[in-house]
């Protein structure tokens, strides 16, 4: 990034769910740590360079302990020679506040603070922002309302930024990385993004020349989608809207972010709390050949006993076997058993000992992927809303001086003392809260529905077609009838997902208006559940982005305690919305591709505009 083309601000974004728990388990064991160490390693190489060349650098690598990293950096500038100025952001940290605030056993509570620091520290003339637990969008909103001096209630220019950081949040995600047409594309050593952002708050995505990979509206589009729960995304800053967000090709590698409409931001902060939930272990079973229903029944019957009094218990049967299979792996399954306990002992290695010991005496070809394991602790990660008003946002200058930030927002109040982090804030207005335990006196964090949502709660008795025959039935009404084809959905959508805490979000949008209209009558709440059955005993929002010709859909509760917790095959929900893309449905001929492997084509470019920020 610093040595491919011209650069003003260099963001880092180091921070997840899962890291939280990693850096809180560093800091019980050195109070000195609890933040990123590869960014010290990563910055001795380019800090010089930066330097000269005028780049600042903006990261959120300081965890637990920015101001610790913070003295790391001085400490390496000193090292190599580079007179740099070091300011860092702190007040995130609501720990020392106590249970009130974080709920019994809290391993790290974070809440989730803007990018008005970072303007302060970058107004001061800082070199490097070292920050805590800030959203990754203030990785870029907080340079930009710096470069171009943004008040705080310039609501729409905040808003554009804040959409261009979330483009930029994940890397080469915008760049051909996790991206379902990349077939159609060389990605094999994607270039990282980079944002021009202009002083209206409008950006165009791109990457240095001779970078790999590619810059597309589509590419765009399914990182704009990525882990987001709705028209209004809510932000410490501003709610951007990003139902009103246009995408516009601007030439090789180039697609401009315009018209994003700003709102006021909420007068609460996300608090992201993780602690230890207990203790896991696991065997998979190998099941070959003939009669692996019955091989599985055998296994559990005989490990019953093993397993009373184990909190948690769970067996998944993966039918990745084939029928006279060339191979000994393509003629196997999978059963794999997951116990947790709030107790180690129980879950240990006595216990998967016991289930390897039955090699001799249980079904013919017994054998387990790995040799008998300890027990592995586990995380659990919930979110919380607190007063914004309350969080004692702090942007620490190179010089030592220490400045209050604000809370955004006409509605926040004035700023109180820690002291006034007690009382529960209620969902904000128009929101709903997700199903969950919240912890002892705070609020959960509210999903918020916009224009063009529904929600449906789970249940087996939905109301959907339980048979194949109705897939995709609403086609006739919604595109001009016409002839249709049974085949993948992915064909003519492309599709992104994630998680967020123990949900999920998957994203799907199509290339042409046509796909549009028949997308949006077809892939209703009732079918999204008919295809993935998994999700319908759970609660599935469904949200329209019409500019975007996208649909985004949240799943509440189907990674059950997050990430940490291993709940499910795939923890993350990463590879959710490729299973959607793989199920069938009926698809108006004249909609699919011509292409075998259904890539969308490019749209002819149009003029840049004028350069501003390249973040």
């Amino acid at each position: 990034m610093l040595t491919g083309g011209p650069l003003d601000v260099l963001t880092g974004d180091y921070l997840a769910e899962l890291t939280m728990l990693i850096l809180g388990r560093d800091r019980l064991k050195n109070p000195d740590l609890g933040y990123a160490r590869t960014f010290l390693r990563q910055l001795e190489e380019g800090l010089g360079l930066a330097h000269e060349r005028g780049v600042r650098i903006v990261t959120n690598a300081g965890g637990l302990n920015p101001a610790g990293l913070a003295d790391a950096v001085r400490a390496l500038a000193g090292k190599v020679g580079v007179p740099v100025r070091v300011a860092h952001v702190e007040g995130d940290d609501l720990m020392p506040y106590g249970d009130a605030v974080t709920g019994e056993g809290a391993l790290t509570a974070n809440a989730y603070l803007g990018g008005a620091g970072i303007t302060a520290c970058l107004r001061a003339g800082a070199d490097v922002v070292v920050t805590g637990r800030v959203t990754d969008a203030a990785l870029v909103s907080g340079p930009a309302a710096w470069w171009f001096d943004w008040g705080p209630e310039e609501y729409d220019r905040l808003a554009g930024a804040v959409v261009a950081g979330h483009v930029l949040e994940c890397g080469t995600q915008a760049t051909g990385g996790n991206y379902a047409f990349f077939t159609a594309h060389d990605v094999r050593r994607p270039g990282f993004p980079l944002a021009e952002v202009f002083e209206d708050g409008s950006a165009v995505v791109t990457k240095h020349p001779g970078t790999g990979g590619i810059v597309s509206p589509g590419t765009v589009t399914a990182q704009l989608l990525y882990e987001t729960q709705g028209a209004r995304y809510l932000g410490p800053d501003v709610t951007a809207r990003l139902d009103t967000v246009r995408l516009t090709p601007d030439g090789e590698d180039r697609v401009r972010i315009s018209g994003t409409v700003g709102e006021p931001p909420p007068d609460t902060l996300k608090v992201g709390v993780t602690r230890v939930g207990g203790w896991r272990n696991e065997v998979v079973f190998v099941l070959t050949g003939l009669d692996v229903e019955a091989k599985a029944a055998l296994v559990r019957e005989q490990l019953a006993d093993a397993l009373a009094g184990v909190a948690g218990v769970s067996w998944t049967l993966a039918r990745t076997d084939r029928a006279d299979a060339d191979t000994e792996e393509e003629a196997s399954a999978l059963l794999r058993l997951v116990v947790r306990d709030p107790s180690a002992e129980r879950v240990g290695r006595e216990l998967t000992s016991a289930a390897v010991e039955l090699a001799l005496s249980s079904y013919p070809g017994f054998h387990v992927t790995a040799p008998p394991g300890a027990a592995q602790p586990y995380g659990v990660f919930t979110s919380v809303l607190v007063p914004a008003a309350s969080v004692p946002h702090t942007a620490v200058l190179p010089d030592g001086v220490r400045v209050e930030v604000p809370p955004a927002g006409a509605g926040a109040g004035p700023r109180g003392g820690a002291g006034d982090l007690g009382p529960p804030t209620p969902p904000l207005p128009g929101t709903e809260a997700a199903p969950r335990t919240p912890p002892t006196a705070v609020a959960p964090a509210p999903n918020t529905p916009g224009p063009g949502s529904e929600t449906l709660s789970g249940g087996c008795g939905a109301g959907f077609p339980t048979g194949g025959s109705g897939r995709g039935a609403a086609v006739a009404a919604g595109s001009g009838a016409g002839p249709t084809t049974r085949a993948p959905l992915g064909l003519v959508a492309g599709a992104r997902s994630g998680d967020k805490g123990g949900d999920a979000n998957i994203g799907v949008w199509v290339e042409t208006d046509a796909a549009w209209e028949w997308l949006r009558a077809t892939l209703t709440v009732e079918l999204f559940r008919e295809l993935l059955p998994e999700t319908a005993p759970l609660a599935v929002a469904r949200h329209e982005l019409p500019r975007l010709r996208a649909l985004n859909f949240t799943v509440t509760g189907i990674l059950g305690a997050g990430v940490a917790s291993g709940h499910r095959f795939d923890p993350q929900a990463k590879a959710l919305g490729e299973w959607l893309r793989a199920r069938h449905v009926d698809i108006p001929t004249r909609l699919l591709p011509s292409a075998p492997d259904g890539a969308p084509s490019t749209p002819e470019p149009t003029p840049s505009a004028p350069e501003g920020i390249r973040s």
